[in-house]
């Protein structure tokens, strides 16, 4: 299985490679979504309130995973699938597929964040406590939303609409959760405040690799 999943992510690392343009048009939106704000709020006088400086950050990297990962199970064609079925276990599919976005989600999630402070300014209190919750967020995004992935590109259609349609209630709570851990971070409040929600976040995220790691098989097979 770790031969398998290995070999699976240096396939995804390398098509991403070859194909940079996909990777190019995501950091664009990233840099080109943070400017925009910037141009923004320089009109009013400089740096956002807080709370409109979070929630902006989660919308720009929220958006940013869904084109992220929306490509993943979607760029491959019937064929190619039936091959990889033939080759290894639909449990390496998924698991290397969710290790590769995170690691994506999380690279332009900490690129996104510095972006961030550097034209918007820092109003964080607890730096720490904050890139956590954002790497943590990164994660969640990866596991959910390549799940979501490989039922819409099972759909056929259009994916990436139905892909959004699917994926954005099941990312409501996990969204809730981190807003509300990072503005904690932003007003520099006791760190024991957050231990609850970042629990919650961290068993989110195993809850949906465990179900993806049990399901999958079964929807590879439809």
């Amino acid at each position: 299985m770790l031969r398998e999943i290995t070999t699976l992510l240096a396939k995804d690392f390398r098509l991403e490679w070859r194909q940079k343009s996909a990777l190019g048009g995501l950091l664009l939106y990233v840099g080109s979504t943070v400017f925009v704000c910037f141009l923004s709020f320089s009109l009013r006088g400089g740096q956002p309130p807080a709370p409109a400086w979070n929630a902006l950050l989660w919308v720009i990297l929220l958006f940013a995973a869904i084109n992220a990962v929306a490509k993943g199970f979607m760029q491959e064609s019937p064929g190619q699938r039936l091959y990889y079925y033939t080759l290894v276990r639909p449990q390496a599919i998924i698991l290397a597929k969710m290790l590769y976005n995170a690691l994506l989600l999380m690279a332009v999630a900490l690129l996104g964040l510095f972006l961030y402070t550097v034209f918007l300014g820092n109003p964080i209190q607890d730096a720490p406590l904050f890139v956590a919750n954002l790497l943590l967020g990164a994660v969640g995004f990866a596991t959910t939303l390549t799940l979501v992935s490989g039922i819409a590109a099972k759909a056929g259609g259009n994916g990436a609409t139905l892909m959004a349609v699917l994926g954005f209630p099941v990312m409501v709570p996990m969204l809730l959760l981190l807003i509300k851990v990072s503005k904690n971070a932003l007003d520099g409040l006791d760190r024991s405040v957050s231990h609850q929600s970042l629990l919650t976040l961290l068993a989110l995220n195993m809850l949906v690799g465990a179900l993806s790691y049990v399901l999958f098989p079964y929807l590879w097979r439809g």
